[in-house]
């Protein structure tokens, strides 16, 4: 368990890095059709923005940078679009394609608390000071 324990902090950024990764892909994807998509959002709809909360998120997540602040908004932008989008569709999340933006959403609130791990910008900054 020692092992395992010692391991936490280092595997709490690892998670971070590869949510804001597919997070950010997931606005690009909107955004500018890479990777490749069949639909691009049209600009200033509500798909739009929060693609570019995804991009300008999901960028910040990935590096640890603001990690708190991005994924509080990111955290907000995914029980939104849950609610807004999926929830309508069907009851159980399995159905209604927001099993994703359920698990960004507490991903993401999780990050609020436990913060960015060693392997982050915001570390690297607080150990400077």
């Amino acid at each position: 368990m020692d092992t395992l324990n010692a391991w936490q902090p280092r595997i709490l950024s690892i998670l971070r890095m590869v949510s804001g990764l597919i997070f950010l892909l997931h606005g690009t994807q909107k955004l500018v059709g890479i990777p490749a998509s069949q639909r691009v959002v049209e600009a200033y709809s509500l798909p739009w923005f929060a693609g570019v909360i995804e991009i300008v998120c999901g960028a910040a997540i990935l590096v640890g940078f603001q990690t708190r602040a991005a994924a509080f908004l990111a955290s907000g932008t995914m029980a939104v679009a849950y609610w807004l989008a999926h929830a309508p569709r069907d009851f159980y999340p399995t159905n209604n394609g927001g099993d994703a933006a359920i698990l960004y959403c507490f991903v993401f609130l999780y990050l609020v608390f436990a913060g960015p791990g060693p392997w982050s910008v915001d570390a690297a900054m607080r150990s400077k000071s």
